[in-house]
């Protein structure tokens, strides 16, 4: 990181900023160039957690290929200026790689779902059975991840 002095280092924090933020970017490989998508997600014990629909591009692509990378930020607010290079943007982010991993296990799909709604919600869900089969699960195993504000 160029910028040491705006980096995060403590675990913790960075875990904070995971589970306030509202949108995970998970990018994949598509041959030699990056595909990228903006996705709903929840964060618990080292780990993400997303749902898809059972077929597109990211899960042919995450199928070829399950490193992945994400990105989530949280703009804190935003500093003006009379001159426009003088403006900036106070904020705390998120990046990291790690491997995706489809869940099947149906108990562990609702352990993902409830960490998915916790992301967004206090309160407490039912999931129907059939929409536990519809829908993947697909689970982020974060093996690094770092973090930086201003």
């Amino acid at each position: 990181m160029r910028r040491k002095e705006r980096e995060i280092k403590n675990q913790k924090e960075m875990e904070d900023i995971l589970k306030a933020c509202s949108v995970c970017r998970l990018a994949m490989v598509d041959e030699d160039k990056p595909y990228l998508v903006p996705m709903n997600f929840g964060y618990r014990d080292g780990a993400l957690y997303l749902h898809s629909a059972r077929e597109g591009k990211k899960i042919d692509l995450i199928r070829k290929n399950p490193r992945v990378c994400f990105e989530v930020d949280e703009i804190v607010q935003f500093r003006k200026a009379k001159e426009a290079c003088d403006w900036g943007v106070e904020y705390k982010s998120v990046i990291g790689s790690g491997k995706a991993v489809f869940l099947s296990d149906p108990e562990e799909k609702r352990r993902a779902f409830d960490t998915i709604m916790a992301q967004y919600s206090d309160g407490a869900y039912d999931y129907p059975g059939t929409m536990l089969e519809r829908t993947l699960v697909i689970k982020i195993e974060i093996e690094k991840m770092t973090g930086k504000k201003s």
